[in-house]
């Protein structure tokens, strides 16, 4: 009987219970999320494969369509760089849209069901993509058609498995913890570059349909396992966390964040537009980074997605040192700018001698990916859970899905312009497009100038109560 047990024994069993949980939930969402960016990243890694320098390949004798054996039409034209850039655009300016959105219908609806139904919405579309290879289809619309509902549909991931952490997990020290979690964006990529990699020459329209069925399979498994609340499951909740409020106060904090942001939440505007450049940054290299190897590097485009995938290590490092590095000084803000201002120079170095060796390839594309996605990854996560979680919002966790969907909402009409204007300004010399990308990383640190001065302020005042 519960009665027979001294108080310690039972605080020790509460504690195991709920670490226990917490660990699952924490396992749960960081697979969920890593099939949504595995699921993203095929496109990228099969582009080189939609146009191909023909002239320097030999045609293979037993295939008789003369038309589709190096090109895949509609994307074997002049322009096919601005075609390729329409069809990322098509599933970036739908997500970023959506975004807005979806973090009012992640409050209204049980996150199982939100995550279980988009999963596998983001499944057929991604496969559906794939099928246009088997079913000999040619026509732009169709693809154009199946990223937009893609985009879409993988607007349900990021709200809900935020909000998820947010009803699991207190205020803390979050950047650690979150830089390891986050890490789930990079090891996305990772294994949509390297599964996509093994059918890019043979036959791409697996490159699509195998992460489009895993991400399909995750969501079932979410769906019967993931945990919305601790209360569900009689674990403690986390200090900030209260139900008492209803999802209409949600409602009211993005109105009153659309009206007055710098009086409700200070620190949501910029950070928000810090990200609509960090992710324009980082979506370009997302979408371009393996074409970009194969015309400069002049690698295989199984070698190029490979070879990329350096990027999101050097991203999962980025991470976890800007979660270090922050929970440490209590900077978030000059964590990201110092970490996008050294990342400027950096971009130049890796266009300019990034290409003349693979060793020198490897070196500069960890770096890189460090340095931009350390702040793109620190944004989403800890800075987006800490004004979510404000005291401001008296403790209503439901309207972390809202913040959250306002700060990756920004950041993603940033990550649509980024390859929309990469397959624009390319024609032109790569050259011209990492000039664009170091004025974004520019322009993403000067938006958190404000909050850089408040913070070394606040750090002055420390150190003067200190001495005295």
């Amino acid at each position: 009987m519960r009665s027979s047990l001294a108080p310690g024994i039972w605080l020790l069993r509460a504690f195991s219970r709920d670490s226990w949980y917490r660990g699952l939930i924490l396992l749960l969402t960081f697979l969920i999320y890593t099939c949504y960016h595995m699921s993203r990243k095929p496109i990228s890694i099969v582009k080189s494969q939609l146009h191909q320098n023909c002239s320097e390949l030999e045609r293979p004798d037993n295939n008789s369509n003369s038309t589709t054996w190096c090109y895949w039409a509609p994307f074997d034209q002049d322009n096919y760089s601005q075609l390729l850039g329409g069809v990322d655009d098509a599933f970036l300016i739908a997500y970023a849209v959506g975004m807005f959105i979806s973090g009012i219908f992640g409050e209204r609806l049980p996150l199982r069901y939100y995550l279980f139904a988009g999963m596998l919405l983001s499944g057929i579309f991604t496969s559906l993509f794939g099928l246009g290879y088997y079913w000999n289809i040619h026509q732009l619309w169709y693809y154009v058609l199946v990223q937009i509902f893609n985009g879409l549909a993988q607007t349900t991931g990021w709200p809900s498995v935020v909000t998820c952490i947010g009803n699991w997990f207190g205020k803390g020290k979050r950047g650690f913890i979150m830089g390891i979690w986050n890490s789930h964006t990079s090891v996305g990529n990772i294994l949509g570059s390297l599964i996509a990699g093994i059918w890019v020459d043979s036959a791409w329209g697996l490159s699509f349909i195998v992460p489009g069925v895993v991400i399909a399979v995750m969501g079932l498994i979410s769906f019967f396992f993931l945990v919305e609340y601790p209360e569900d499951v009689n674990c403690t909740p986390p200090q900030h966390h209260v139900t008492l409020f209803s999802s209409f106060f949600s409602i009211f904090v993005l109105w009153h964040y659309l009206h007055c942001p710098f009086i409700f939440l200070q620190g949501v505007m910029e950070f928000s537009l810090c990200l609509l450049f960090a992710k324009l940054v980082s979506y370009t290299f997302l979408f371009w980074l393996p074409l970009y190897i194969v015309n400069v590097a002049h690698f295989g485009s199984k070698e190029a997605g490979d070879l990329s995938t350096l990027f999101d290590v050097g991203g999962i490092i980025g991470g976890i040192l800007a979660g270090i590095i922050s929970d440490y000084t209590n900077g978030r803000a000059t964590t990201c700018c110092v970490m996008l201002i050294v990342a400027a120079p950096l971009l130049f170095l890796y266009n300019s001698v990034g290409q003349n060796g693979i060793s020198s390839s490897i070196v500069m594309l960890i770096i890189c990916g460090a340095l931009v996605n350390g702040p793109y990854a620190l944004i989403t996560t800890a800075v987006s859970a800490d004004l979510g979680t404000h005291k401001s919002l008296r403790g209503n966790a439901k309207a972390l899905s809202t913040v959250t969907a306002i700060i990756d909402g920004t950041g993603s009409i940033g990550a649509a312009l980024g390859p929309l204007l990469a397959g624009l300004i390319s024609p032109t010399g790569w050259n011209n497009v990492f000039y664009m990308l170091i004025s974004s990383d520019v322009l993403a640190c000067l938006f958190l100038s404000r909050l850089v001065y408040k913070e070394i302020q606040a750090w002055k005042r420390s150190m003067n109560r200190n001495r005295g």
